[in-house]
């Protein structure tokens, strides 16, 4: 009800109503006064975190941009807890990272699994913690046609994909609050900007994603927890498999991990890669008519035709 009523008083004054409602005085002076702000509290958000505050957890971690980023993060020298649903790819990972300047630590566990998710947090912050960075990536692609929507599917997209990111969440805001300090990202998708086929349940779950970074962005920044949203393009990862379109501007996981942890270290708000592709769906879904886009999109995809 309370964002219902902000964003409505927004909507409704327009510019000069929010100089009326912004009880600091003057709108467009504070919104200058703050945006080159200097001071301590910009400057801490803005550096993001190092390994030397602590140790980096990873969900998804056994394959695809998961594996790929930790093994980066443990190449540039951070204790890394990894989490993932195969006790057998964590093992592969952990051998993998062994002639690295850092390391890997395995936790099995699924995070639609939200006592597991507590668990793993606790088990992490006592024995190799604090946990400074968490790249929470772990989510599935299940196609679903709106044809034919399967409810078994969308139900398993929204309980990993969204609901299984706030089981990893609730734990681990709780400790960085404590500490009033640490990072989060978020791994969502640049479906979350606008529609593509067979994404009904995927799309709307990386759109909410994509929300939610955006609403704790602006509430955990006082507490010294910078929130950042991952929007990558196509990745060449088993996810891309089931997409039975064209992927233009692939990248490799392996160069997915790079930008991201350069993103990372930045303490940037939304990382997304390769520009080329991603500003352009940018552009596409803000400053053009969205039924312009979504014939475009028909058109692209081969969906303007009857099967």
């Amino acid at each position: 009800m309370i964002c219902l009523r902000a964003a409505a008083a927004v909507g409704s004054a327009g510019i000069q109503g929010l100089a009326q409602i912004d009880r600091y005085g003057d709108f467009s002076r504070n919104f200058k006064d703050f945006s080159q702000s200097k001071g301590p509290f910009m400057t801490k958000l803005a550096l993001g975190v190092s390994h030397k505050d602590g140790c980096a957890w990873v969900t998804g971690a056994s394959t695809g941009i998961g594996r790929s980023v930790a093994l980066r993060l443990a190449k540039d020298g951070w204790t890394v807890a990894a989490t993932a649903r195969s006790a057998e790819g964590l093992a592969s990972l952990e051998k993998e990272a062994t002639r690295l300047k850092g390391q890997i630590i395995g936790f099995e566990g699924d995070i639609a699994d939200r006592q597991r998710m507590a668990q793993v947090v606790e088990q992490i912050e006592s024995g190799h913690g604090p946990i400074a960075l968490a790249l929470l990536n772990a989510g599935i692609y299940l196609s679903v046609e709106a044809a034919n929507i399967d409810l078994d599917k969308f139900d398993r997209s929204v309980d990993v994909n969204l609901k299984g990111t706030a089981n990893c969440l609730v734990p681990l805001i709780k400790w960085m609050r404590a500490r009033n300090k640490g990072h989060i990202a978020l791994v969502s998708s640049v479906t979350g900007y606008g529609g593509l086929p067979t994404c009904t349940a995927y799309g709307a779950t990386k759109a909410a994603l994509i929300n939610m970074a955006e609403c704790m962005n602006i509430e955990l920044a006082r507490d010294g927890v910078l929130v950042s949203v991952v929007n990558p393009g196509f990745v060449d990862t088993p996810a891309q498999d089931d997409l039975n379109f064209s992927k233009p501007f692939m990248v490799s996981s392996d160069t997915a991990a790079k930008r991201i942890v350069k993103g990372l270290s930045k303490g940037t708000f939304e990382i997304t890669f390769p520009k080329r592709f991603t500003y352009m769906l940018k552009i596409l879904n803000n400053f053009i008519p969205k039924s312009v886009y979504l014939n475009l999109i028909r058109k692209q995809t081969g969906w303007n035709a009857r099967p």
